[in-house]
């Protein structure tokens, strides 16, 4: 009988020698990589597994071609000396060739190569004679493997190897128990084998695979770069996961609260014996935090719940139904935000001594919303007076003393025009009689759509924009409309997107511009019969939509400068404008002024001799947060320049000067924005985006240092109009004095030219409203954030404050974007001082991604939003609750918007940040990342942030990555969620997606929907509602019954 195979030992370490075939075919194809991709890296790995390095490779598949080993073989294929190397320059790569390195072949640019593995890294086990990166202690109790969520128990079939290991364990009906505490390891000692083996077993990683570059070869050049900074320290190779936390002294106790024989009433507790405050950044794979939160799955926030496969919702902390908000007359209160009066943007006159200012005023009682203008003097007593407008509508100026008012007939547009008188005081000054007269009817444009005018009252040419079909033909609009509504279906029929945009399903009509004649004749003033249409035929659809106004169009005395999406590009996903210029009157062709590289535009503005246009320009197409820069382009020479090249903000109002010598901006500077001014420059020789400038013509100089300023306008005699808010006040206008000698000084190169100006604020239309209210100017703070970055933030104290006195509750407010920015201003909608005033602390932070702190912090949180940005707000949460000790960190709460929405959630799936809420409110976020790909309006935003469509790898593995709805399996927080039905952008599933997972979880929840509400709640009566239920949630919480 043969002899059974099995009594046959087999050396599983023996395997056959690579056949020189084998050797050859792989220097075949390394060879072949040289000459297929433009780049080769050098890297090294540290904390070697397999298995991560193979996730690299899957990663990279579609992009890179990755070898691994065989060291001396990849050094051969490349060639060691200039006479054997394959291509010029590889002997200088493979001399480098030593230890656990690799090579990697791509033509992805090198800064997304060096980006991408800065942020890559895995956790894993420790391996025997790595050194502990922290104390871990068992406590007493069933001994836990926290590989699952929730730790389940070892079997009784592991304790004789669990005493092997040196636990001194019993059996306590059938489960492993440790009579006393373990200490397992010691911070700083090398570990043994049986430590590492425990550290496994119960599922606690302490190194982290990373890979480290080294140096590139490029085949265009030869050269070989060497990495600086890209490899990896002696940690790295081989132990440290905690290389990125500052400050991580951690030691953790682990273990059942509860007793094991009742399943359901388990709980996980962690006891932070020593914590400090944390940097990690994001990464590809991991939970981007240190240990041990993430890989147990175990809430900061509230206690873990645990739910049944039928749960019930469990009951709310205190759900009083007569819960009122805090009101009295010294405190603002939500009601009081929502009947204050809201003035517009002051627009003055063409002497430059009047200005009107749009306001209106809800009344709750009454439900309305009063509209009506103010007529202001300009001059230092600021006297005005109100002119009711009932129907509301658009206004200009058409003379010094005459304005007109567009509003909505019954079938047209109707233009009025109402005449003002002035009367002389004893010193001089003018002040506006309280007596107008009775406004006249100057004509009618066809249809209802008519608005954004622009008037020229040299020449009388008046230019505005309206909705029109294809065809461009404004006169026939109505027939249009009506064939429409009466074409017997519903159906909306879509061949491109947009479908729907911001809060509108998209129809055959879009904006364009016309032009008429408003002229006065024997003391009346008459508005022409016909339109011209200087855009038909052109597929030029401005102002820009959703939110374009008169600021994408300007007039001269014979033309009109605008901006437009390219025609030729599918607007859906690409943000490209171009600028045009076309006469007003002629039936001439536009002229494109943009040199056809460029994204968005903004603000094009005519100089005031007509001689020049300028325009702010964003460089990246896709990108609608890249950095503004100012482009000049002279008309007689058609030169095109940009002018602040080296200038790290981003304008977002232009202006000229009366005699063109200085620009006048408004930009966003450290959450401020400001006036600035800036000398024109002389025309170059040739067009270009790096002219060679003096630093005086690239660098604005700033006029006005704090609060918001916006509405800028060029006055005469040497002055400038704009309006300004803060968080204390909405817009007043102020006007600068003494700006002809600051020009002269300014273009003659005086560094203190500035100051000669003075600034008088001319109104203040909340004065009385708010004359008993003491707001807070919010105190500014920094700290380090992400990568040693300096960061800043804001603080309001609660009403009532005082020193040392008393705790209060606190709460977190993440802005929107996530390209925005708590700036000094007034906001009628998420005012942090009405929180202040209901009794909060108000903490607001500006984390990467954040605009005014420079494009580099902007575009950071690229391809990273579970990254840095939270690291940001966990170091600046940190900071505040040190910096004010009157916060009550067992009271927190937090709030957001938008992107600030998606953190709310992305909060509630990472109890390990540690903020302790104990309920958030998320308004329009996003739950399902790679979903709001495909369902947002405006699709080039996320292949901006996620880096590329949503099924193609990279943004399918990123949007996976940093999902909320990937980690629904440890939200545990009561949240409310907001969200209005006419939101295209971010669509109301998202908030109804993340309630149902709320419920079947068994998580205190509500679901609040506007079916007419857009991004944002504008209805004065939803906002009173959205207040109502948003304090109401955080006061069943951490309310004072509570």
């Amino acid at each position: 009988m043969p002899k059974s195979k099995r009594s046959k030992l087999v050396s599983l370490t023996k395997v056959s020698k690579k056949t020189r075939e084998h050797k050859n075919a792989l220097m075949n194809e390394i060879q072949s990589g040289s000459e297929k991709w433009r780049y080769c890296w050098l890297f090294e790995v540290g904390s070697m597994r397999n298995a991560h390095l193979k996730t690299v490779r899957k990663l990279w598949k579609d992009s890179a071609r990755i070898f691994f080993g065989k060291g001396g073989v990849m050094a051969k294929a490349l060639g060691t000396t200039p006479e054997e190397e394959h291509r010029l320059g590889l002997a200088k790569l493979a001399t480098q060739i030593k230890g656990q390195v690799g090579l990697m072949f791509t033509d992805t640019e090198p800064q997304e190569v060096i980006e991408w593995f800065a942020d890559f890294q895995q956790p894993d086990f420790a391996r025997a004679g790595n050194t502990a990166t922290r104390t871990v202690i068992l406590p007493a109790g069933p001994v836990m493997r926290h590989h699952s969520d929730p730790p389940e128990p070892f079997p009784h079939n592991e304790d004789p190897q669990l005493r092997k290991l040196g636990l001194s364990t019993s059996m306590v009906k059938g489960v492993p128990t440790l009579n006393a505490p373990h200490k397992l390891c010691d911070k700083g000692k090398t570990l043994t084998s049986e430590q590492a083996q425990l550290l496994k077993l119960t599922g606690v990683k302490m190194v982290t695979f990373r890979v480290g570059l080294l140096s590139r070869w490029d085949s265009a050049t030869g050269e070989v770069v060497q990495i600086e900074g890209g490899g990896l320290s002696e940690e790295d190779k081989g132990q440290g996961d905690e290389a990125e936390a500052e400050d991580a002294e951690m030691s953790i106790r682990i273990g059942f609260l509860t007793s094991p024989q009742h399943p359901r009433g388990q709980q996980t507790a962690i006891e932070q014996l020593n914590t400090c405050g944390s940097t990690h950044r994001g990464t590809v794979f991991g939970d981007l935090m240190r240990f041990p939160f993430a890989f147990l799955g175990l809430s900061a926030q509230i206690p873990i719940q645990s739910h049944s496969s039928s749960p019930t919702i469990s009951k709310m902390a205190s759900q009083h139904a007569d819960f009122k908000f805090k009101e009295g007359g010294d405190v603002f209160s939500p009601k009081d935000l929502i009947q204050l009066g809201r003035p517009g943007a002051a627009i003055a006159n063409p002497t430059g001594d009047l200005a009107l200012v749009p306001f209106s005023k809800y009344s709750i009682e009454e439900k309305k919303n009063s509209k009506s203008v103010y007529i202001v003097s300009l001059d230092t007593s600021g006297k005005s007076i109100n002119i009711p407008f009932d129907k509301g509508g658009d206004t200009f100026w058409v003379a010094p003393r005459t304005f007109a008012q567009v509003v909505e007939g019954d079938e047209d547009s109707e233009i009025y025009a109402y005449d003002l008188s002035l009367e002389a005081t004893v010193d001089g000054s003018n002040y506006i009689s309280k007596s107008y007269a009775e406004p006249v009817l100057l004509g009618t444009i066809p249809g209802k759509t008519a608005s954004n005018f622009r008037f020229n009252a040299q020449t009388g040419n008046l230019v505005f924009s309206a909705y029109v079909y294809p065809d461009g033909n404004l006169t026939t609009v109505k027939e249009q409309d009506k064939e429409w509504e009466e074409r017997g279906n519903t159906a909306l029929v879509y061949d491109t997107t947009y479908v729907r945009h911001w809060d509108t399903w998209q129809s055959k009509k879009g904006p364009q511009l016309f032009s008429t004649k408003l002229v006065q004749e024997d003391g009346k003033w008459n508005l022409a019969g016909d339109f011209k249409s200087p855009l038909r035929g052109t597929k030029h659809y401005s102002p820009v939509e959703p939110f374009g106004g008169t600021d994408d169009f300007d007039v001269s005395d014979t033309h009109i400068v605008y901006t437009s999406k390219d025609p030729d590009l599918p607007e859906a996903w690409h943000t490209k404008q171009n600028v045009y210029v076309v006469p007003i009157g002629a039936d001439e062709k536009p002229v494109e002024l943009t040199s056809g590289k460029q994204g968005a535009i903004h603000s094009p503005v005519f100089s005031n001799k007509g001689d020049k246009v300028a325009w702010l320009e964003l460089d990246k197409d896709g990108y609608e947060s890249d950095r503004a820069k100012i482009v000049i382009y002279d008309l007689e020479k058609q030169v095109r320049f940009t002018v602040t090249q080296p200038w790290d903000r981003s304008p977002d109002s232009l202006a000229f000067s009366k005699d063109d010598t200085v620009l006048y901006l408004t930009a966003g500077d450290e959450a401020k924005v400001k006036v600035h001014a800036l000398p024109v420059s002389p025309t170059p020789s040739r067009s270009s985006t790096h002219p060679k400038l003096d630093a005086r013509y690239s660098i604005p100089i700033a006029l006005t240092h704090e609060k918001a300023a916006s509405g800028l306008q060029v006055l005469p005699g040497g002055k400038i109009l704009f309006s300004q808010s803060s968080f204390t006040s909405p817009n007043d206008a102020f006007v600068a004095t003494g700006l002809d000698a600051f020009e002269a000084a300014l273009v003659a190169g005086d560094k203190n030219a500035s100051a000669s100006i003075e600034i008088t604020r001319i109104t203040n239309f909340s004065e009385e409203d708010l004359k008993d209210k003491v707001l807070s100017e919010g105190e500014n703070f920094w700290f380090k954030g992400a990568h040693h970055k300096n960061v800043q933030g804001w603080a309001l104290k609660p009403k009532g404050w005082k020193a040392g006195e008393k705790k209060w509750p606190v709460v977190l407010l993440i802005h929107g974007g996530p390209q925005g920015a708590w700036e000094d201003q007034w906001s009628n909608r998420w005012n942090p001082n009405v929180f202040a005033q209901q009794g909060y602390f108000v903490i607001l932070i500006n984390p990467t991604g954040s605009t005014t702190f420079g494009q580099e912090f902007t575009d950071a949180i690229k391809e990273d939003w579970g990254g840095k940005p939270f690291v940001d707000m966990i170091n600046g949460w940190k900071h505040a609750l040190k910096e004010y000790p009157e916060i009550d960190p067992d009271r927190a709460v937090a709030a957001g918007a938008s992107w600030g929405g998606y953190a709310i959630n992305w909060i509630q799936g990472h109890p390990e940040f540690g903020f302790n809420f104990k309920a958030l409110v998320s308004h329009d976020g996003v739950f399902d990342s790679t979903y709001n790909g495909y369902s947002t309006d405006e699709l080039f935003f996320f292949n901006h942030e996620w880096g590329g469509r949503p099924w193609e790898h990279k943004s399918k593995a990123l949007s996976t990555l940093y999902s909320p709805a990937n980690f629904v399996h440890k939200w545990s927080t009561p949240q409310l969620l907001i969200h209005g039905s006419k939101d295209y952008r971010l669509p109301e599933t998202e908030s109804i997606g993340a309630f149902h997972a709320l419920q079947q979880l068994g998580i205190p929840s509500r679901l609040v929907i506007f079916p007419d509400e857009n991004h944002w709640v504008l209805n004065h009566g939803n906002s009173l509602k959205w207040h109502y239920e948003v304090f109401r949630w955080f006061d069943q919480f951490v309310g004072e019954k509570n």
